[in-house]
């Protein structure tokens, strides 16, 4: 995951060289690729690129505590998941500019994210959506 996630910074950095802004950049991540993007963010350290987590903080990250998020964070899981909270990390990571976690309710665990459900892609294209003055900048 750490090569994906250096590979990863690497095509960010080369989009802003390119001259596309940092707050024009979202890093979206499910599960394993949430993962990677958590570290994407770790080594990028950018706090204009927005990163979004779904369903993409296990427990055994915790083990991982020197990770740090950056930016601004949306974080959705799923209540009937095993994956839960990406608390943990924010509480960890000073450098987020703003936060914003929502949970859904599908009954359908993990998998609540394998099909495009309105319950998560109408919340996520919404923060999408919003400009950079409304996360404060």
């Amino acid at each position: 995951m750490k090569a994906f996630a250096k590979k990863l910074v690497r095509d960010v950095n080369l989009l802003i060289e390119k001259g596309v802004k940092p707050e024009n950049i979202t890093l979206l991540g499910f599960s394993r690729g949430g993962v990677i993007t958590i570290k994407a963010s770790h080594y990028l350290k950018s706090p204009k690129v927005r990163i979004g987590l779904l369903a993409a903080c296990p427990r055994d990250i915790k083990d991982g505590a020197e990770l740090r998020l950056y930016g601004h964070v949306y974080s959705m899981f799923e209540t009937s998941d095993s994956v839960r909270s990406c608390q943990f990390l924010i509480d960890q990571s000073p450098q987020v500019t703003s936060f914003n976690e929502v949970s859904i309710s599908t009954g359908q665990g993990h998998g609540a994210f394998y099909r495009p459900r309105p319950e998560w892609v109408d919340p996520v294209k919404a923060w999408l959506n919003q400009s950079l003055f409304e996360f404060g900048n």
